[in-house]
């Protein structure tokens, strides 16, 4: 049998990250290890999917409920079937992944299908605040080439407006987090054109993409909370350009691959997200991270601790994590 110890952690945060549905000042987190009979342990970590009612307790419990039938012989494939997508299969799975690499020797990204691991430059994200609090961040995040924005439905243009006075240089993408109409969307266009915003990110409610059909936009629209596994690209593929692949979402590194394969089957372009976390939770998504046009794992830089042996960031350039951390 594999033994199984899971454990609620928070980190708290530099500040308060404010979005469209909530504020927070802390992250809870579960960890997962998974330790063999030779003692080789994996380790694995979950924030979970908020807006889905997942919280640190219910995926501890799903964790919990599960653990008498974590075999020796336990594959990916058969975790799937014990638990659903979300973020106590996520734990589980990156734990899996770990685990099977340091018995074997052979890293994570190679069992995967990479044949290397090149650095990645991740977006820096801003939440919502006052003008005073938008400016000081922007001026804060002159190092960072790539600035995500979130905004709600009553703040938008001025939000891209005041970072742009603050740092010219970004490129910037938002993130509305579900906030917004169809009709909302079409008044903002011309504005975040002449901004000229990259990438707009769930624009509309999921359940609601349907009525982005036909819409005209110069500005590519990427799938977020609509975006789960595999099985929900190709209703998502007519509305949206890009999708957002989170490992929260999907249950883990196993299936974000397989969301990779569906939808470039569907020739959409390609986003690695997360839910926050510390490395530990940015590591298996760094190699989804290797076949993304927009990268946004920037977790780790938004709290004020991290793990031992954490991934190295550099003026938004991210590297590969150590195998001491994962994988």
């Amino acid at each position: 049998m594999i033994k199984l110890f899971c454990e609620i952690e928070t980190w708290e945060l530099v500040e308060a990250f404010t979005i469209a549905r909530s504020s927070i000042t802390h992250i809870p987190v579960i960890k997962v290890t998974l330790t063999d009979h030779q003692g080789v342990q994996g380790v694995g970590e979950a924030a979970g999917v908020d807006y889905d009612g997942e919280t640190p307790h219910s995926m501890a419990a799903q964790v919990a409920a599960v653990a008498s039938q974590l075999t020796d012989m336990l594959t990916q494939q058969t975790l799937a079937t014990l638990l659903p997508r979300g973020g106590a299969r996520n734990a589980l799975d990156c734990a899996l992944w770990d685990l099977r690499a340091k018995q074997s020797g052979v890293p994570a990204w190679q069992r995967a299908g990479l044949t290397a691991m090149a650095p990645v430059t991740t977006v820096f994200t801003l939440g919502l605040g006052n003008e005073a609090d938008t400016r000081r961040k922007a001026r804060d995040a002159r190092a960072y080439p790539l600035l995500k924005l979130k905004m709600d439905k009553d703040r938008h243009i001025d939000i891209v407006r005041i970072v742009r006075e603050e740092h010219p240089q970004a490129e910037i993408l938002v993130d509305a987090n579900q906030s917004w109409s169809r009709s909302q969307l079409e008044t903002l266009l011309p504005s975040f054109q002449a901004l000229s915003v990259t990438l707009i990110e769930q624009p509309v409610p999921r359940g609601d993409d349907a009525s982005l059909k036909g819409l005209k936009s110069l500005i590519p629209l990427a799938a977020d909370e609509s975006c789960s596994d595999a099985t929900s690209v190709g209703g998502l593929a007519p509305y949206y350009q890009y999708i957002n692949i989170k490992l929260d979402k999907t249950g883990g590194l196993t299936e974000a691959l397989a969301v990779v394969a569906e939808a470039k089957r569907h020739r959409m372009g390609l986003m690695v997200g997360n839910m926050c976390g510390t490395s530990l939770g940015m590591a298996p998504a760094f190699i989804i991270a290797q076949y993304c046009h927009y990268i946004d794992l920037d977790g780790p830089l938004l709290q004020r601790a991290d793990r031992a042996s954490p991934i190295e960031y550099k003026r938004g350039v991210m590297h590969a994590p150590r195998p001491e951390l994962w994988g």
